[in-house]
């Protein structure tokens, strides 16, 4: 490890230690405390979001609409303040915005199956992390809790539209 990754890392977890649970924000924008795995945190964070889908499809969809619309306003806020006290912009550690990305990718599922809800999780993780246009734009040229949470919003966006072209001419 260089010099300067060593100082990045201690860098980020200088961050991570301006996080306190107690705080709601920080508490929601850290996915109830999955973004602070120290490996693959957005990861981690995506599959934390699957339980609290298992719920929000108990719902009917109109609901689930509207908590989802709900849930990405207020992850702006709270995303924005997480970063702001961290002092780091889209620390690892917020993971509101998977949250949000998995739960619009999983809206698209033909079938409500674990084999399914796979394709969705690496779908959208392999969207987030390569981010190709037009979500590396939105990345890089949006700024605060919207930047923060909008490259996840267009990775589900188009991951829920390849789930749904994949399970319309190719059923599992």
């Amino acid at each position: 490890m260089t010099i300067s990754a060593l100082g990045r890392v201690g860098f980020m977890d200088e961050a991570k230690r301006r996080l306190r649970m107690s705080n709601p924000l920080h508490l929601l924008a850290t996915g109830f405390g999955s973004g602070l795995s120290s490996v693959m945190p957005g990861t981690i964070g995506s599959l934390a979001a699957i339980p609290f889908w298992l719920l929000l499809i108990q719902l009917p969809w109109q609901l689930y609409l509207l908590l989802l619309m709900f849930s990405i306003c207020i992850g702006v806020y709270l995303c924005h303040q997480t970063a702001k006290d961290m002092r780091v912009h889209d620390h690892g550690s917020i993971v509101w915005d998977e949250f949000v990305g998995m739960w619009i990718t999983l809206m698209a599922l033909p079938v409500n199956n674990w084999q399914w809800v796979i394709a969705g999780l690496v779908i959208f993780r392999i969207l987030d992390i390569g981010k190709p246009w037009p979500i590396r734009w939105f990345d890089r040229n949006v700024q605060g809790g919207m930047g923060i949470m909008i490259d996840d919003i267009v990775a589900g966006v188009l991951s829920a539209g390849i789930i749904y072209l994949i399970g319309h001419y190719q059923p599992m």
